[in-house]
């Protein structure tokens, strides 16, 4: 079994991380899934929420995750998202207003957008 992963997160109009990881954790529509070197062939839908790289070195990456899906197979991890950042690129007070504006409006989608940023910040 191989000791680390390589992991490449991938939104639609950019590479937003790339590295050897230990773990990575995201959510995906059957549920929360934990992916580590040597884990079974996957595919799956990904669900709006954080995914969390464990680097090779020890560091945690945090990212924001809207749709797409993740492939892995021989230890090579592919999260390819509609829209995703990282939180050191998320503006938390930006975040935090368009979370009220959604609770305000009753926007279930904004909501939901505004609270995964706001969790991956928070993750990291």
């Amino acid at each position: 079994m191989a000791a680390e992963l390589h992991v490449e997160l991938v939104a639609a109009d950019r590479s937003v991380w790339s590295g050897e990881a230990t773990l990575v954790v995201a959510r995906l529509t059957t549920g929360d899934v934990g992916i580590m070197p040597g884990h079974q062939p996957l595919l799956g839908v990904l669900e709006s929420g954080p995914v969390t790289i464990r680097t090779a070195d020890g560091k945690t990456v945090a990212a924001a995750v809207h749709g797409g899906f993740l492939s892995f197979a021989d230890d090579k991890l592919s999260v390819l998202a509609e829209i995703a950042e990282l939180s050191g690129e998320i503006d938390v007070e930006r975040a935090e207003r368009a979370l009220e504006r959604a609770k305000a409006e009753a926007d279930e989608a904004a909501h939901r957008r505004a609270d995964v940023r706001l969790r991956a910040v928070a993750s990291r």
